[in-house]
Parts: C-alpha cells; structure tokens; sequence
C-alpha cells in the first residue's frame, strides 16, 4: 500500500532543527527506517506534521509507533531516510504505566515538565509554580492541584500528564494512547482538550487503537513495522489499509451516526471504574 505525504523535502537524517515557518511543516519525514540493532522496527515512515495538525498514529502493539515516537524525541537516530523537525516535542505517556507510589501532588507532576528548560542546577521557583497553575487549571485540575497524583483518577492522571507536557512548551505533542482505561466522559474531556491544543496551533500525534475516533481527526498515519498509509482519515480507512495494518483484528463494528464498518478490536480492555470528575 503506497503512503501518501505532504510538505517539503527533509535533510538528511535529524536534519534541521529549529522555528518552522508561519504555515510550514513542523515535522517532515522522508522513508524514514529505524531500529535497535537488529531487524528494523519501522521501515519506510513518510509523513509530514503543520502546526494545528490532529493525527492519529494507528496501528498494533509492535506496528513501530513507540519507536517513531523516539526518533522524534530524538531518543532514537534513524537508520536511514531524511527527517527535518522545526520544533521539540514533549511526550505524554500512558497513565497506567506510571508510578503511583510516590506521594508527589499533581503539582509536583506538572512542575516536572520545567526540568528541561531549567539549568542543571535550578529548582522549579515562583514563576514555574505560577506557569504549573496554570497548566492545571487550562486542564480543569486547579482544585487538584495538592491531590496525590496516585490517588486520582485515571482520567484526571492523563491530564496532569498533558498539563507537564504543556510546561515544556513544545509545538508537537505526542500523545501514546491517552484514552487507554478511560470511561466516556473522561474520554470526552481528553478530545476536548486535544481539539482546544490544535486549534491554538499546537500540533498533536495520538497513538490509538480507535479507528472510529481517529476518523474525526485531521490525519491518519496507519503503522505496522512499516508505513501502511498517511492521509485524509475518509480516503485512507480503507478496509484494504486496516486489513494491512491490524490484519485478523478487523471486524465490523457499528459506526457513529449508523451504518456498519470496519473497525479493530483493541488488544485490551481496561475499566478502572473511575468518573472524569
């Protein structure tokens, strides 16, 4: 399946780095390869990411979406290809994967998201509090702000998640399935937040398991070990594309609105039980 791709010419492996231009591309990436030593874990990711961009990263558990992830955190060099990024980004990692035994505040979460910006040896002061604050109330969770980070829901840990990226201040967010063990209305909350991010002109890439939900974003990138399409959600879901990219996980499932398609079933189900409060 050929992968379809926007914007200019990428440098030769990180290529440039720096401000992109009003209305340029954030991110190009030209057949980009990489791996961890042996066998390639991505081959062939050709895509590229604008400021406001909502994009789904599509695909199953080993498809390469945490290693495209790291090579755009710069974590991971390609192996081969050209890829020019114009901005950092900041990461957003599942909530079910981080520690809740340490008795940090959300406050303390947000803060850490400044740790990078700071010197070496300077500690977060007034201001970053004052920015931390901020942060928490742009993602409903001011009231929160002395709550124990472990003790929240998980709704509610996902968005202090998103409010440390914010303290970065980066154009590009990566988002790795935010909505995993959510309940409706915290789902709800978490799209609201990413719409509001876009349309500021942030640009968002969502890893996620759910086909119908990224049918409502602006792009689609559809991923296993190799690039299986990039484009228009409504031209490329194609039964074709995810048969390619989830192959005997497809089914057809009832679509928002009526009418049936195809759609994937996740790998898991989580209910923690929890309200978005």
């Amino acid at each position: 399946m050929s992968a379809a791709a926007t914007g200019e010419a990428g440098a030769a492996a990180r290529g440039a780095q720096g401000e992109a231009p009003h209305g340029g591309p954030l991110v190009v990436a030209r057949a980009i390869s990489a791996g961890y030593g042996g066998a390639p874990a991505l081959v062939g990711a050709d895509f590229s990411v604008s400021r406001g961009d909502r994009i789904g990263v599509l695909g199953p558990n080993g498809g390469g979406k945490t290693t495209l992830f790291r090579v755009l955190l710069g974590e991971l060099a390609p192996a081969a290809g050209a890829l020019t990024m114009r901005t950092r980004c900041a990461t957003v990692p599942q909530t079910d994967r981080s520690r809740l035994d340490f008795p940090v505040s959300a406050l303390d979460v947000t803060l850490m998201g400044t740790l990078a910006r700071l010197d070496w040896w300077r500690r977060p002061g007034r201001s970053e509090r004052r920015r931390a604050l901020a942060a928490l109330d742009r993602v409903g969770l001011a009231a929160h702000d002395r709550s124990t980070f472990g003790e929240l829901s998980s709704g509610q840990r996902q968005r202090v998640l998103i409010a440390r990226a914010l303290m970065a201040d980066m154009d590009l967010l990566l988002l790795d399935e935010p909505y995993s063990g959510l309940d409706a209305p915290s789902a709800e909350l978490i799209t609201a937040l990413i719409d509001d991010l876009a349309a500021e002109g942030r640009a968002l890439m969502i890893a996620t398991h759910d086909v119908e939900q990224a049918r409502g974003w602006d792009q689609v990138l559809c991923l296993n070990r190799r690039q299986v399409a990039f484009g228009v959600p409504d031209q490329t879901l194609s039964r074709a594309v995810l048969e390619a990219t989830y192959a005997g996980a497809i089914v057809d499932l009832p679509r928002e609105g009526g009418g049936i398609g195809p759609g994937v079933l996740p790998p898991h189900h989580h209910d923690h039980g929890h309200g978005p409060e």
